[in-house]
């Protein structure tokens, strides 16, 4: 049986081997050892041969079919091998085995690295200082990886690093082999003379002399590698290459420190942490933390810390994620070693990573803060005071969820310390000021919710998406924890914490099961009616009344008490004379007016959602120029067309209203005029003189327009061709608004995808529409509208909404009919009109083109040839370069140079600028507001009461968009 393996493993090659595969070496009970030891017999026996076959290992392993012959090995010049095998490399495959992607090409490369190891492991006793095998060997490898083909190079880098690694693992064999048999000789020469072995002692001696030649001889081998190979190879052009080299030369140093950890060899690893390819920068990284965790080569390290902390620092700003997670915790581990390695400056930039949207970095970060305060480990208190001050002195307010989330994976004990949390705040002096008291009720909070729901973050990308069996375990421990804990401490928070409506928070927190007494909620309500304590209030009650929990019915009967109160003391206090015509009335008083403006709406949601009776409604045109008419506007718009989807025809009637074509074009307006303001427009001298802080808050404003008009059109309440205004506003506004354009996008796809772009094509074609009566008028342009330029790459971002091919096919399809019948339809060619005159709008139709599946590009191009078939078409002819250039992308030939630069990209397309909502001065003396203090004080404290309404009536509408 033995026999026959030896003559079939004599019978391939080593290559052959190599691809045959783990299984099928298994099956024929084949093992690199035992393929190696076979190899090693066939050496001592015939050593050209054996060494012929292992040469020709690497030239295949390279991807080269050629045949290497015994002539060459003789040649003694490994350039004429090299020369030869260039000659029968197939230069027209862009692919060989180290490359190629998918199993197999990461199955070779370990098997090929694999066998270089065991080669040298098996070797290292024998064969390998017979001063034949190891020269010629790394005369070759050396020899290709110079080589100007890449695959040579490659292949052979990896082969020669390889071999040098595993010459690290000889290297230190006998080195242990050395200090054993040193002490070996310390013991004999302590023996009296009588015990005394002098042969022994010469014995023991030769062993060691043989032992360091032997040594000596494999650093030999090792420097002739790292100057013939890595010296030349660390910066090739080829950045798999760069990434090889150093992270062998972190292994190396890392392995056999007395040799290569100096620095001399750090220097290359300092070097290239400015690489470009940002798998170069990983690799360093990587490397030096396998050096620093490692406390014993902490001192050689010195030099190479203060002469590159500073770049260590900066990369963790690095544009590629994975490298900033990797150096920041290589500074972690550097902060651990020394406190005075990171000046406080340095901690500083560092620790503002724990609010980052990326969670691994930002984990990684509170690593970073949380080991700062490793001091105060047995100090709870102390700790918390810590994180208290480095959150205020941080200025990044309602960011407490963040560093919540950053701190959970290594601080996760303190922050679930919840009978801490709870207790100090209980006391009656926690020797805390006000300020820090309400960060710690935030962590409370953060903390709580994190335990329940788990790291999902709104901003917050790399969280774990699925949760495993344990971590699943977790958190249902923690749900129980904290349902037994909060039951009994929830009624004294509510009544001893200043900020009530953050500890309401935690009743519309999921999985966690509380229940408090209503009476301990109405108490609080009737102390605070802030905004924030109100909106807390409606979310409790919303949470409160879910179905599945047991006590819902109670809760909602509770709930519809208590604001049919408040509903009957308004009503009470206003004695009937809250009527649209009293608000015409109070024009001039402004706050009033925007009061009793919300509250009509707020009314109005009341009433769809309790009332049992047959509805009518009319919506009047109440004070256009105010942000609040429409939001109301907006908002009962939504909850009519929601209320209509729930209708139970049992319980009473629809109400039934559509907007008017006069309206959707006022809100339309409104929008436009609000939101889409910029550097080119009027108000923008004003914007550059206000702060940073009113800048901010003017843009939330605006997004939260935006994003009520956007849920109208999700929601169906406005014709879905309303968006196309909106998305022309994609690309100039995309930092501000992209994300709520992109979204909406999405959701009108998701209702009707072929509405949705004809509803894109109707956004382009008004544009060029505008675009080309500008041009004809020849006035000048208005400052806020678009380019020819910009409107072709509007069309290249909406082709990229669309993903999948066969899905969108139809579209895709609709979208071309469309376009060419916009050009061709109605156009009757005559001697002053030669061409259409929206031939060019073809032009950014081709943009659409590469969604084309093959046998759809015939069908249009067929459709297109039916509409230009009964006109005289010259193509020799330049204004029919829009033809040609569409002609082309259908036929998919070679891209041909843009045929609409002629037409002038600096005319800016006409954009109203005046809004249906004409602001006049009412007729009629203004109303004295003094005389109105005391009824607007009144007034004015039961209407934020009645600001629960909204939130109420939301638990039924769905709300698909949110404003950032």
């Amino acid at each position: 049986g033995s026999r026959s393996k030896q003559k079939h493993v004599e019978a391939v090659t080593l290559f052959e081997v190599v691809t045959m595969g783990r299984s099928a070496m298994q099956v024929n009970n084949m093992t690199w050892y035992g393929v190696i030891d076979d190899w090693i017999e066939a050496y001592l026996t015939d050593r050209d041969s054996s060494l012929l076959d292992l040469i020709s290992f690497f030239i295949q392993c390279s991807g080269c079919k050629g045949v290497v012959t015994a002539e060459m090995c003789q040649s003694k010049d490994d350039s004429d091998v090299m020369s030869k095998m260039v000659e029968e490399l197939d230069e027209d495959s862009v692919e060989y085995p180290l490359i190629q992607s998918g199993p197999y090409g990461r199955w070779f490369h370990s098997e090929f690295c694999e066998f270089v190891s065991v080669l040298v492991a098996q070797c290292q006793h024998s064969i390998i200082f017979d001063s034949y095998l190891m020269n010629t060997l790394i005369s070759l490898l050396t020899e290709l990886s110079n080589s100007y083909v890449r695959a040579f190079r490659h292949t052979c880098t990896l082969a020669a690093v390889k071999l040098l690694s595993s010459l690290v693992s000889v290297a230190l064999s006998l080195s242990v082999g050395m200090e054993n048999s040193q002490k070996l000789y310390e013991v004999q020469k302590t023996k009296t003379t009588r015990q005394k072995s002098t042969p022994q002692l010469e014995k023991i001696q030769k062993k060691i002399t043989e032992l360091q030649e032997k040594r000596a001889e494999i650093e030999s081998m090792m420097d002739i590698i790292f100057k013939g190979v890595f010296l030349k190879r660390y910066r090739d052009v080829l950045p798999e290459i760069r990434s090889i080299c150093m992270e062998e030369l972190g292994l190396w140093m890392k392995l056999y420190s007395s040799a290569f950890l100096t620095d001399s060899y750090l220097k290359y690893m300092g070097w290239m942490m400015y690489d470009k390819i940002p798998d170069v920068r990983l690799k360093c990284v990587l490397s030096l933390q396998g050096l620093y965790g490692d406390p014993l080569l902490l001192p050689k390290l010195d030099l190479f810390t203060s002469r590159f902390k500073d770049r260590m620092i900066s990369m963790t700003l690095d544009k590629d994620n994975e490298v900033a997670v990797q150096t920041m915790k290589l500074l972690v581990l550097i902060s651990k070693i020394s406190e005075d390695v990171l000046s406080p400056e340095d901690y500083s930039q560092l620790l503002q990573f724990v609010f980052s949207s990326q969670r691994p970095l930002a984990a990684a970060a509170g690593e970073l803060l949380f080991s700062r305060y490793e001091a105060h480990k047995q100090q709870t208190l102390a700790r918390l005071k810590a994180l208290l001050q480095f959150y205020q002195e941080s200025e990044l307010h309602k960011h407490v969820v963040y560093l919540v989330d950053s701190l959970w994976d290594c601080g996760g004990a303190l922050l679930k310390d919840w009978p801490t949390l709870t207790s100090i705040l209980l006391q009656d002096s926690p020797g805390l000021t006000q300020a820090e008291e309400a960060v710690l009720v935030e962590i409370l909070v953060a903390s709580v919710r994190q335990a329940s729901e788990g790291p999902a973050l709104a901003g917050r990308s790399g969280a774990k998406k699925v949760m495993s069996a344990k971590e699943k375990k977790i958190q249902i421990d923690d749900c129980t924890k904290l349902t037994e804990h909060l039951l009994l401490v929830l009624p004294k928070l509510i009544t001893k914490v200043f900020i009530p409506h953050r500890i309401f928070t935690l009743f519309c927190i999921k999985n966690v099961q509380v229940f408090v007494l209503h009476s301990q909620i109405l108490a609080v309500l009737d102390l605070h009616s802030g905004p924030a304590v109100l909106e807390a209030a409606a979310r409790t009650y919303l949470s409160l009344c879910g179905e599945e929990m047991s006590w819902f019915s109670v809760t909602r009967a509770a709930r519809d008490s208590l604001v049919q109160r408040w509903v009957d003391q308004l009503t009470a206090l206003l004695e009937g004379s809250l009527q649209v015509k009293c608000t015409i009335s109070l024009h001039g008083q402004k706050y009033v007016l925007l009061e009793v403006l919300q509250c009509l709406c707020y009314c109005m949601l009341w009433s769809l959602n309790t009332s049992s009776e047959t509805l009518s409604s009319r919506v009047s045109y109440i004070c256009y120029n105010q942000l609040i008419a429409f939001l109301g506007v907006c908002d009962v718009l939504t909850a009519h067309s929601y209320q209509l989807h729930l209708w139970d025809p049992t319980s009473f009637g629809p109400l039934l209203y559509t907007p008017s074509p006069k309206l959707q074009r006022a809100l339309l307006t409104f929008v436009c005029m609000q939101v889409f303001v910029g550097p080119d427009c009027d108000n923008q001298s004003r914007a550059s003189d206000t702060s940073e802080v009113e800048r901010l808050e003017d843009l939330h404003r605006r997004r939260n327009l935006l994003a009520a008009y956007c849920k109208l059109i999700v929601h169906g309440v406005l014709e879905m061709s309303m968006a196309a205004e909106i998305f022309m506003y994609y690309m100039k506004y995309y930092n501000d608004f992209g994300d709520i354009i992109k979204e909406t996008m999405y959701r009108t796809r998701q209702i009707d995808k072929i509405e949705s772009a004809r509803t894109l094509v109707l956004c382009l074609q008004q544009l060029f529409v505008r675009l080309k009566k500008e041009q004809e008028s020849g006035g000048k342009a208005h400052p806020g509208v678009q380019t020819f330029t910009s409107i072709k790459e509007l069309a290249r971002r909406y082709v990229l909404t669309f993903g999948d091919l066969v899905k969108f096919r139809e579209c895709i399809v609709m979208i071309h009919r469309n376009g060419i019948e916009f050009v061709f339809q109605e156009f009757s060619q005559t001697p002053e009109t030669p061409t259409p005159p929206y031939l060019s709008y073809l032009t950014i139709l081709s943009e659409f083109s590469s969604k084309l599946l093959k046998p759809d590009k015939k069908t249009v191009f067929s459709y297109l040839q039916k509409h230009t078939a009964e006109h005289i078409i010259d193509l020799r002819q330049e204004c029919w370069q829009p033809l040609i250039y569409y002609r082309a992308s259908l036929l998919a030939v070679a891209e041909v140079e843009d045929a609409v630069s002629n037409v002038s990209s600096d005319k800016k397309l006409y954009l109203p600028n005046r809004s249906p909502f004409s602001k006049h001065k009412p007729d009629g003396t203004t109303p004295n507001t003094a005389s109105h203090k005391s009824f607007y004080s009144i007034v004015t404290s039961h209407l934020h009461r009645m600001c629960i309404f909204f939130y109420c009536f939301r638990k039924q509408v769905p709300l698909s968009i949110q404003p950032s």
